[in-house]
C-alpha cells in the first residue's frame, strides 16, 4: 500500500521535537508503516529524520522562523493554532496539495496528522481514502478516524452529538519505541512530573502531595516563567519543586527510570496523556487521576495508581515502591511497542484497503494482530 503522510508547520520530524506528541506520531507512524513494506511520502518542514520512500519539503526553515518569530518553544508553549486559515497552515496545505498532486495514484491513502487543520488537502483529492490516523482533538473531518483511546472517541461522539457507532472508526493507542527507554529497577528517592506546566496536568497536585510526604519533587517541561527560592511560577501557577527545564529524549529516560514514580494527574479528559506510557516503559510506576484514557492504559495496583482524592495521591506516592518494576516494563512493551501497534495499523488498513473491493461485506478477514498478539490483549 502507499500513504502520504502530512505533517505539522511549526515543527521538523527529528527528535529534538520531542515535545510535540504528534510530531512524534508522525515519526513512529512513518516507521511502522516502512516496517511493514509499505510505500511512505511524508510531507513536511527542512529537516527529517523518518524513514520514508521519498521526504517532501513544504516549508522551508526561513520560512519557519518569519511564521513563528521568537518562539522558544523550549521554554514557552508551541506557538501553533489549529486554525487552517492562519498563515503558516495555509503556506504548508498549499505546499502539500501541490507536491501530493505530482505523487498521488489511485487507491493511494492521505493520512492527516491534525484534522480540520488539513481537511483542505484531503478535500482536493476526493478520489482517495483520506484517514486521521491519532486522533487527540476535537475538530476531526474525515469519514475514517483512529482515536488514541476508547474515551476520547466517545468523548468526540458526544461533541459531534453522534449517539451511533461508525463502523470503521477505530481506536489505536500511540506506541513507542523501547531502545528511547531505560529500564532500571533501582529508583533514586525523588518524585517526577513531566509535561506542560499548567494547571490542568495537575501539577500543583504533584507539588501538595510530595509537600505534604516531605519528598524531593523534579520538575520537567514548557511553560516555566521565573525559578526563584525554588518555586516554579508558570503563566497559570506557582508551585514547590526543582525545575530543570526541557529535557531531550536520553534525559528524559533517565529521569523517568530513576523516578519512585512520575505523576500525571491530568484534570481534563486526557485523549492519551503519552507520558503515562513512556514512564511505564522505564518500568517506572504512574500516579494518574481516574477518568479519560488513564482507566484504558493504566492498570490500577499493577502499573500505578489512579486517584480521586488527595488522600488516594497520598497513598499512591507512599505504596509506589511495591509495584514490580518489571511487570510494568513488560505490559508497557506488550501493549505499546511499535511492534504490537503497527500490527494494528496494518489490519486496519487492510479493511479500508477492501472498500475498493468488497468493503464491509468481505469475509476475508485474518487480522495478524490479534492472532499473533491475542495473548497480550
Amino acid at each position: 500500500m502507499r500513504f502520504h503522510i502530512l505533517s505539522l508547520p511549526h515543527t521538523q520530524t527529528t527528535k529534538e521535537y520531542t515535545l510535540c506528541a504528534y510530531t512524534m506520531k508522525v515519526i513512529k507512524l512513518c516507521t511502522m508503516l516502512k516496517s511493514l513494506g509499505h510505500e511512505v511520502f511524508l510531507y513536511g518542514g527542512s529537516e527529517n529524520e523518518a524513514p520514508c520512500d521519498e521526504f517532501i519539503s513544504c516549508i522551508s526553515k526561513e520560512q519557519l522562523i518569519c511564521l513563528f518569530p521568537d518562539n522558544n518553544w523550549k521554554k514557552d508553549f508551541f506557538a501553533i493554532e489549529w486554525n487552517s486559515r492562519l498563515p503558516y497552515w495555509l503556506l504548508m496545505n498549499a505546499n502539500i496539495t501541490h507536491e501530493l498532486s505530482k505523487r498521488i495514484n489511485p487507491k493511494d491513502f492521505i493520512c492527516l496528522t491534525m484534522g480540520n487543520s488539513q481537511k483542505v488537502v484531503a478535500d482536493a483529492f476526493p478520489a482517495n481514502i483520506a484517514v486521521e490516523t491519532g486522533i487527540g482533538y476535537t475538530g476531526v473531518c474525515t469519514k475514517f478516524k483512529i482515536f488514541e483511546s476508547y474515551a476520547w472517541q466517545h468523548y468526540v461522539y458526544g461533541l459531534m452529538k453522534q449517539e451511533d457507532g461508525l463502523f470503521y472508526d477505530t481506536v489505536i493507542p500511540n506506541s513507542y519505541d523501547p531502545n528511547d527507554f531505560v529500564f532500571s529497577d533501582k529508583k533514586d528517592n525523588y518524585f517526577l512530573y513531566i509535561g506542560r506546566i499548567i494547571q490542568r496536568k495537575g501539577v500543583q497536585i504533584a507539588s501538595e502531595v510530595c509537600k505534604k510526604l516531605n519528598a524531593r519533587l523534579i520538575v520537567a517541561g514548557q511553560g516555566m516563567i521565573a525559578n526563584k527560592n525554588n518555586i516554579i511560577t508558570s503563566k497559570e501557577i506557582s508551585i514547590n519543586g526543582e525545575y530543570i527545564g526541557t529535557v531531550n529524549t536520553k534525559e528524559r529516560a533517565e529521569l523517568m527510570s530513576k523516578a519512585r514514580a512520575v505523576f500525571c494527574p491530568t484534570q481534563y479528559i486526557g485523549p492519551f496523556e503519552g507520558v503515562s506510557v513512556e514512564a511505564m516503559m522505564c518500568g517506572t510506576p504512574v500516579i494518574t487521576t481516574d477518568f479519560g484514557c488513564f482507566t484504558e492504559t493504566i492498570k490500577d495496583g499493577l502499573t500505578g495508581y489512579r486517584c480521586r482524592t488527595f488522600g488516594e495521591f497520598l497513598w499512591a506516592a507512599k505504596n509506589a515502591d511495591t509495584l514490580n518494576y518489571k511487570n510494568i516494563r513488560d505490559y508497557a512493551i506488550s501493549h505499546f511497542s511499535l511492534n504490537t501497534i503497527r500490527w494494528r495499523y496494518h489490519d486496519y488498513f487492510v479493511q479500508l484497503y477492501d472498500l475498493w473491493g468488497k468493503g464491509w461485506y468481505s469475509e476475508d478477514y485474518d487480522p495478524k494482530y490479534k492472532r499473533d498478539l491475542g495473548g497480550f490483549l
